[in-house]
């Protein structure tokens, strides 16, 4: 599998795109979250995939800089079916939360032509707590991460030598433990470095900085850690986040940029 990062910045960096990837195996493809607007099809365009190459969709939660780009792939989506161009069924997976307000939304503001294909070939599909989705033959479980600001949910997938952990975007929780421990790649929102804590004030908006994310994998014994969901200074102080998580992490670090592709 491999891991397309089309944003890694955070709700209100303007230089990258809102934190949002691609998982491929071969020719399929999931979308998780789709940052905050049309901007999106601009980084599928970069990353050199197409909307009609979509056909799942995870949404972890309802914030805007992960929620609304979902309206514009579910739009474009709908539109390439209308002109015969959509191969197939898209299917959109949330927890109950996102998934009543993708469709309320949609119905409030898209065109009645693009709301019909709605349960006919594109699919709302409420997810569980623990619950376990093949999608792209592969094992997903989902996950409520116990959120304190807007219900979310992370995800669990089977790779072919272990499993890949994404937690969202807030901090890891006791209760996510099992779907953390011994992960072969984590992907863990770091929205700055824990000495311009004071500075961003991570722990008021409810994120992690990039020791506390490097420590937890390390703690948890995970071989790969993915930090993402950052404040976009951090384009100019790279190597203060690589030295600051290597002082507590030993395994296999990536602080990736836009765009950047990871083979799992």
């Amino acid at each position: 599998m491999q891991l397309t990062l089309l944003g890694t910045g955070n709700a209100l960096a303007t230089h990258i795109y809102n934190t949002c990837f691609v998982l491929s195996d071969g020719e399929s493809h999931v979308l998780v979250d789709g940052g905050g607007g049309n901007g999106l099809f601009t980084q599928l365009e970069k990353a050199g995939l197409s909307i009609l190459e979509i056909h799942h969709i995870i949404m972890t939660h309802k914030h805007t800089d992960h929620f609304f780009g979902v309206i514009w792939a579910l739009r474009a989506i709908s539109q390439q079916m209308n002109a015969g161009a959509y191969e197939g069924d898209a299917y959109f997976y949330g927890h109950d939360e996102v998934i009543t307000l993708l469709e309320k939304m949609a119905q409030e503001f898209l065109p009645q032509a693009i709301v019909k294909n709605i349960h006919q070939r594109i699919h709302l599909i409420t997810v569980h707590d623990g619950e376990i989705r093949p999608i792209i033959n592969r094992e997903f479980v989902f996950f409520d991460i116990h959120s304190t600001k807007a219900k979310q949910y992370g995800f669990r997938v089977t790779l072919d030598d272990g499993y890949l952990t994404c937690l969202g975007d807030e901090p890891y929780c006791e209760e996510e433990r099992e779907y953390v421990s011994y992960a072969k790649w984590l992907l863990c929102e770091a929205f700055c470095l824990k000495s311009e804590a004071d500075l961003f004030h991570p722990y008021e908006k409810h994120h992690s900085t990039v020791y506390d994310a490097a420590k937890l994998a390390e703690d948890l014994h995970v071989r790969h850690l993915v930090l993402y969901h950052s404040e976009e200074g951090r384009l100019n102080k790279l190597e203060r986040y690589l030295q600051e998580a290597q002082s507590v992490y030993s395994g296999d670090l990536h602080i990736p940029h836009d765009l950047e592709k990871i083979d799992l």
